[in-house]
């Protein structure tokens, strides 16, 4: 199998863990506190959406045709990472937590969704980090 590329997802991450450094070191309620929040949330969202296409590009093996896997949805290929040993069950429970934090979203862009992200940022930062060990075959 070709090695996955997984440079933007590491720029993604690096973007991520810089906006959230950022955001530790400035007073709630400042102008600076919520250019920093809406750049997690843009973060937490771009290296979610990332995160899903490069796993369904490493469960390309397991199935018969990449038509299979890409019918898949967002959760149903983190399912199989984790029938196929990709992923334990507590990782796929965090995963599952982060898309329906990022589902709500499309309907809740308000400063509550965006505290509730803030919750989800540093174990967010090590799945992905974990992650991306695994699509590299580390």
């Amino acid at each position: 199998m070709s090695e996955i590329n997984t440079e933007y997802l590491q720029r993604c991450l690096d973007t991520l863990k810089k906006s959230y450094e950022m955001i530790k070191s400035v007073q709630e309620n400042t102008i600076e506190y919520e250019m920093y929040r809406n750049s997690l949330v843009k973060g937490f969202e771009m290296t979610l959406e990332q995160s899903g296409k490069l796993l369904k590009k490493k469960l390309n093996p397991y199935f018969a045709s990449k038509k299979a896997v890409d019918n898949l949805s967002f959760k149903d290929i983190f399912r199989n990472a984790s029938k196929h040993g990709l992923l334990n069950e507590t990782s796929l429970n965090n995963w599952f937590k982060y898309r329906d934090n990022r589902n709500n979203t499309a309907n809740d862009y308000g400063q509550a969704f965006a505290e509730e992200t803030l919750t989800l940022i540093e174990d967010f930062i090590n799945d992905v980090q974990e992650l991306k060990k695994i699509i590299d075959n580390e």
